[in-house]
């Protein structure tokens, strides 16, 4: 089967424009194209058709008639046989990891928002030609596809083995940062874009270095041959740094990541902050997904189906185990204490605890329901859902934590389930029974119970008894005025705006709502009352006093509204220390 070609160059960096052509060497006689509706780890329908423009196509001089057939496909009349061209633009304005942007300080692509997919011919060898970037001597090319003949820039000629690999290679274009190192043999680059000139770039190659040396001795032990048998060649890592973001985007050799530039380690400032603590975080996290997701599968992700949802009750392990390994990587990796993994801990649990959807919504549905559900989150959305990430890892943590207690003489682990299933499922697609199974063969026990109660349903974890059992004491910490009240509030300038309220808070009886501004309180006539203006939640209490019955004044609409509140006498979470007669945690270690 022939190859297909797409040659993409910058048409209007000013109108974020790209210009993409398809060629087809061998078309049938009514052959179909369409773009992808969505982008795999992402799970939501984008319709990424809308940013597509100004399709037309031809053979040779001849102009070949175009049917649109729904949002994302067409059908052509042409004569088969015949090289078939196809001409294009795409609005390129989303700065995310998610699709693709373009302005006159950096492009970035995703192949599910450029190139058609020719239909019957996705197994074919494709192609892709980057041109240069008129007017920008300085930009570059970085991409985890192979090259056929570029220049030492990037640009030039790609090769692709089909159209999952194209689509799966994200493009980097721009004069930004680029360092490298080796992890187990394995090479690895880092690009960087947008980061101020105090940025360390050096130290985020020993950490990275450090998270991948520890990711892929996790899965292939420490031996010399652990680089050889890991699942890529090479590796990249493109990161955006804005002023305000956060994200990332698993592929199958490289990832696309957006942080805060202050979350950037900085020149002469070797204090680990908490951003640069989450930014690693997040590069464990994807770099973990190389072998957990994009190899290591769901069953419903065997092939994809780029015109429609793909739904699958697994991402609590997919996502949640790999979110519960992102911060172990980072202990195993050195590169927090021990005090510092419980802060991160005690974090996740805390967001699950103060979720009152996980009393409604089980984890496994919650996996089902991420098209319409986690991906279009409102007001609303923690009342009635639970995510995927934070309990699905807290599920890895009672996992693991009761193998190592019942099975320590083993010596198993989650670890060794891990293992266990990356060569039970030939890094391949994964069923839940093959996670069932893989306990049993271990173990010699069903785990069907555990996974009923921590999967299948609303029972909480058994996470004080899990934890207490392995040197870690639960203690209460006092909650601040937001938890107290069941509130989730935007304060600037001087402005409480509400944005959302918690079920069964002490602000939903006194039916405060989302989008309510938060403009003052009465506390009654008496000499240390009277009525005052709030400019942040923590004032509250001050001007509270003893008492906790007050009115609070609101703007809904334009309508001042006194709504009677009375505030809860406390509210508290979790803190997980380390309990005093222990030296150190025999877990999270390998």
């Amino acid at each position: 089967m022939s190859a297909l070609l797409y040659t993409v160059e910058a048409a209007d960096l000013h109108a974020h424009l790209f210009r993409v052509s398809l060629t087809i060497d061998q078309p049938p006689a009514t052959p179909t194209v369409s773009l992808p509706v969505w982008i795999p780890g992402s799970y939501l329908v984008r319709e990424f058709s809308k940013n597509l423009q100004n399709l037309r196509a031809r053979q040779g001089r001849r102009d070949v008639a175009i049917t649109q057939q729904d949002k994302c496909t067409w059908t052509l009349a042409c004569k088969p046989g015949q090289p078939l061209v196809l001409s294009y633009e795409v609005y390129a304005f989303d700065n995310s990891v998610r699709s693709a942007w373009l302005d006159s300080q950096r492009g970035f692509f995703n192949g599910t928002s450029l190139f058609l997919r020719v239909h019957g011919q996705e197994h074919a060898p494709h192609r892709l030609q980057l041109h240069p970037v008129r007017g920008q001597a300085q930009w570059q090319v970085a991409t985890g596809l192979t090259p056929v003949k570029t220049d030492k820039k990037g640009f030039g000629l790609y090769q692709a083995e089909d159209y999952d690999t194209l689509v799966d290679c994200p493009v980097e274009l721009g004069a930004f940062w680029s360092g490298r190192f080796e992890a187990c043999g394995v090479p690895h680059r880092f690009v960087v874009a947008g980061a101020l000139p105090s940025f360390d770039g050096e130290r985020l190659l020993a950490d990275a270095q450090k998270i991948c040396t520890a990711a892929i001795q996790f899965w292939h032990g420490k031996g010399k041959a652990a680089g050889q048998k890991a699942p890529h060649k090479n590796y990249l890592f493109m990161l955006n740094a804005v002023h305000d973001g956060y994200g990332g985007l698993e592929h199958r050799n490289s990832t696309a990541l957006i942080c805060k530039r202050s979350d950037l380690p900085r020149l002469s400032h070797p204090r680990t902050t908490e951003g640069y603590t989450t930014l690693l975080g997040l590069i464990s996290h994807e770099y973990f997904h190389t072998w957990n997701v994009k190899q290591l599968r769901p069953d419903a992700f065997a092939r994809y189906d780029y015109g429609q949802e793909n739904y699958t009750r697994l991402l609590w392990f997919f996502e949640g185990f790999t979110s519960y390994y992102d911060d172990i990587l980072l202990r195993r990796a050195g590169l927090v204490d021990d005090a510092a993994y419980l802060q991160l801990l005690n974090k996740t649990i805390t967001q699950v605890q103060q979720t009152p959807g996980r009393q409604l919504q089980s984890v496994a549905q919650s996996s089902f329901d991420a098209w319409v559900k986690y991906y279009r989150q409102d007001e609303n959305t923690p009342n009635a859902t639970v995510s995927y990430y934070t309990k699905g890892s807290l599920v890895a943590l009672c996992l693991d934590l009761t193998l190592r207690s019942e099975f320590k003489a083993a010596g198993l682990s989650l670890d060794t389930v891990m293992r266990g299933l990356w060569k039970r499922c030939q890094a391949g697609p994964m069923r839940e029974q093959d996670l069932l199974d893989e306990l049993q063969a271990l173990t010699g026990r069903s785990w069907a119970g555990e996974v009923q109660r921590w999967v299948h349903s609303t029972h909480e974890l058994p996470l004080r008894e899990l934890l207490t059992g392995h040197g870690i004491t639960v203690e209460a910490e006092t909650s601040g005025m937001a938890q107290r009240l069941g509130l989730r509030v935007h304060e600037s300038a001087g402005q409480v705006q509400i944005r959302g309220v918690l079920r069964g808070s002490a602000a939903e009886a006194a039916g405060m709502a989302a989008g309510d501004e938060w403009l003052g309180l009465d506390v009654g006539a008496k000499a240390q009352g009277g009525s005052w203006r709030l400019n942040t939640l923590d004032e509250l209490s001050a001007l509270l006093g003893p008492t906790r019955q007050l009115v609070a004044l609101v703007s809904r609409d334009k309508r001042l509204l006194r709504l009677p509140l009375t505030v809860p006498a406390q509210a508290s979470h979790w803190l997980l220390k380390l309990a005093a007669d222990r030296a150190g945690l025999a877990w999270p270690g390998a």
